[in-house]
């Protein structure tokens, strides 16, 4: 539980008489930011979390922004988390690993809410979602960056605004700290509406932001969330909406991967043969995935982010591409840290004739993309699912590291699914599925079959996902 208080002097964030220097480094960022402002509400973790608390976060400070009028940017609240960073370097919440890299995760969070006319202190509701991100993180151990984008699938502050996911970006103001124990930028949180992540998806979450920022009661240049925004960006300039389709067009879409309801059943063998037919089944308990096969996936998807708390699908983030070498439309399932996929020795690779595959709606909905936005630019796309180890990764011809191959397209390792389809049988699927574009809810079960192909989709009911014995 936490509760929000002011601070007051040195004893700001609650070490009488030492100022851990992690610590004080973001509060010095901050007071650069805010000289007039030393001591700010500030909501505090009442346990700390490594005092076996539930809040990773030990404080969020709260700071009222009069925003740049030149620049035509509103009045706003402006919050900082203290705590995704190292700020002790004692080892009680993160492994001090020296100055060179970063300071535990990395990053902080922080966040621009607009400030309502009359309002003379900050809502406190973002410190929970804050809070909610951080358990995130910690749970899972992946890290945010610019651009990545989170479908939380309810309004932020828990009202009934349209504002129901968030996108991440560099806080236009807080520069990034050096401190003893390493380094920490500022991501901040941008609330979006359900339109706005879904082009995110499609496109990039970058390109979205840039758009955002051109749009005053959308964010303007420091996108500046407002609750009460009632029209996306497409809504407000309906122009937009072709820059994003240009976008996907020229470049596709670099999300590689999301977090899914989803199974996948080998219908090659009679399934009364336990040992190698059904690899994956709804009423049967998964095959665990190798440590090397978890960090394969982990880095092919860079992270599918999972929020169990919720129940729609889980939140999704993009896999950045890397920048720094040219484009091509060659793709790889190399992690940045290792060679291509090479199985693990303990589980051999089998190729499979036959394959169903099973997704809920809205995991469905996201295939136009995955065979559009990802395969038909030479790249990969995985599902990943949220109950056990499940994945399945649809890759292109130009995919490099695979193994599914042109000879063997359905291959599976363990209870991870590769699937290899060419450009023109992904032409072919795009046409017959077409009526998955839509987001709105439409009549399950849908099924769509290849015979030739031995390939079979079907989009089915959320409750075969959540209750898989029935």
């Amino acid at each position: 539980m936490d509760e929000a208080r002011p601070t007051s002097g040195s004893q700001a964030h609650g070490m009488v008489p030492l100022f851990p220097p992690g610590l004080q480094a973001i509060y010095g960022e901050c007071r650069r930011l805010y000289p007039d402002q030393a001591n700010p509400l500030q909501v505090t973790a009442i346990v700390k979390y490594w005092l076996g608390g539930p809040d990773p976060l030990d404080y969020i400070s709260m700071y009222r922004n009069v925003g740049c009028p030149s620049q035509d940017i509103q009045e706003h609240w402006h919050y900082v988390s203290f705590g995704l960073s190292d700020l002790y370097g004692d080892n009680r919440v993160h492994e001090f690993a020296g100055a060179g890299g970063p300071s535990g995760f990395g990053f902080e969070l922080t966040f621009r809410l607009k400030r309502e006319v009359g309002e003379t202190a900050p809502p406190t509701w973002p410190a929970e979602l804050m809070q909610g991100l951080a358990r995130y993180v910690f749970q899972s151990e992946n890290t945010f960056c610019s651009g990545d984008h989170v479908s939380w699938h309810s309004p932020l502050d828990n009202s009934e605004s349209r504002i129901q996911h968030m996108l991440l970006t560099e806080d236009p103001q807080m520069q990034p700290v050096h401190t003893p124990f390493g380094t920490v930028s500022f991501l901040q949180i941008v609330g979006v509406c359900t339109e706005e992540l879904q082009a995110a998806q499609q496109w990039n979450g970058q390109g979205i932001l840039e758009l955002m920022r051109g749009v005053r009661v959308a964010g303007g240049p420091w996108l500046i969330t407002d609750m009460r925004r009632g029209e996306t960006i497409f809504d407000i300039d309906p122009h937009l909406q072709e820059r994003v389709d240009q976008g996907i067009e020229a470049e596709g879409s670099n999300l590689s991967g999301v977090s899914a309801k989803c199974v996948w059943d080998d219908l090659s063998r009679p399934p009364e043969d336990e040992e190698d037919s059904r690899s994956i089944c709804i009423a049967s308990q998964p095959r665990r995935l190798s440590d090397k096969d978890t960090e394969q996936i982990r880095e092919t998807l860079r992270k599918g982010l999972e929020f169990n708390t919720k129940p729609a699908l889980p939140p999704i983030s993009g896999q950045r591409q890397n920048h720094d070498r040219p484009q091509s439309r060659k793709d790889s399932l190399e992690s940045e840290s290792s060679s291509a996929i090479v199985p693990h020795e303990l589980v051999r690779t089998r190729q499979l004739e036959s394959v169903h595959l099973k997704f809920n709606q809205e995991s469905g909905t996201l295939l136009p993309l995955c065979l559009r936005g990802r395969l038909l630019h030479g790249r990969h796309f995985t599902f990943k699912s949220i109950n056990g180890d499940t994945a399945i990764t649809f890759v292109s011809t130009g995919v490099e590291g695979a193994f599914a191959t042109e000879e063997h397209p359905y291959a599976a390792h363990g209870p991870w699914l590769q699937i290899l389809l060419t450009e023109e049988f992904v032409e072919q699927m795009l046409s017959e599925i077409r009526d998955l574009n839509t987001h709105e809810e439409s009549k399950l079960p849908k099924e769509y079959s290849w015979p030739e192909k031995k390939l079979k989709i079907s989009v089915l009911p959320d409750s075969v996902f959540d209750n898989p014995l029935q």
